[in-house]
């Protein structure tokens, strides 16, 4: 089982490990020439000259519309190899129909862990600007998760742990075990592990916040550092690698909750 929260929490690897290790093997050449989106049952497939994708478990990806077209822009873009790094919601959907869809429950219990200590609860004690602005950033979420289970996470000032209500732990359990989809269970995961906030992620997930809003809200933190001191370019890089990986999640939530 941790083979596949292993493969969910690589969405947040960094890029440029991922770059080294990748390195190591050769990429596949491109060995298609026409990339389609075609009807199938139960939805729209992909097909690489006339052929259906499969996972490497040899799992037909049927999907609704909006998701198919994006992963047949995926593989449209590949030039000549084929690089899963540019291809995130590939790589998503073959963790979560190949081991997510394995048990369901297994995931879905990571996330609500994740919420035992979750992002928005560990706040800085200065400087003010930075408690100001993570206090306007964060407090939307935290009453909107309280109103929807009925109980509220606490505060904590720095990294120290603290423990949160167990009434609030499974009311978000709740929430986490009624997605039933694997492909929308393995998204809701990832965006858990790329913003640190499972109750962000759930926010994306029910629709409250869009992903554009989430995604700046979790980087509070790391944009007042950079006011301070300034970018830096391998960690920027990371943060688009990212984001792609939270925009793939988000589509692929978006395209079944639609279809």
């Amino acid at each position: 089982m941790r083979d596949i929260l292993g493969d969910l929490d690589a969405a947040a690897n960094n890029p440029i490990e991922a770059a080294r290790q990748a390195s190591k093997a050769p990429l596949p050449k491109r060995f298609y020439t026409d990339v389609t989106v075609e009807e199938a049952e139960g939805g729209f497939t992909v097909a690489l000259d006339g052929r259906g994708i499969k996972t490497p478990g040899q799992k037909l990806i049927v999907l609704p519309q909006l998701a198919a077209q994006a992963l047949r822009d995926e593989f449209d873009a590949q030039t000549d190899f084929i690089d899963p790094k540019s291809m995130p919601h590939y790589r998503l959907l073959n963790t979560a129909l190949d081991g997510v869809a394995t048990d369901m429950q297994a995931v879905a219990e990571d996330v609500t862990r994740f919420a035992g200590s979750d992002l928005l609860c560990y706040r800085a004690d200065g400087p003010e600007t930075l408690v100001a602005r993570q206090n306007e950033a964060w407090d939307p979420f935290l009453d909107w998760i309280a109103g929807k289970i009925g109980s509220r996470f606490v505060l904590a000032e720095g990294v120290m742990h603290v423990a949160q209500p167990k009434s609030a732990i499974a009311g978000f359990g709740v929430l986490v075990g009624q997605v039933k989809d694997p492909i929308m269970l393995a998204a809701l995961h990832s965006m858990t592990t790329l913003t640190g906030s499972a109750i962000m992620a759930y926010a994306v997930f029910d629709g409250a916040w869009d992903a554009e809003a989430v995604w700046a809200a979790a980087h509070v933190d790391e944009d007042f550092n950079i006011e301070q001191w300034g970018d830096d370019g391998e960690a920027a890089a990371m943060r688009a690698w990212k984001w792609q990986q939270m925009k793939a999640a988000a589509l692929l939530i978006k395209a079944r909750q639609e279809r």
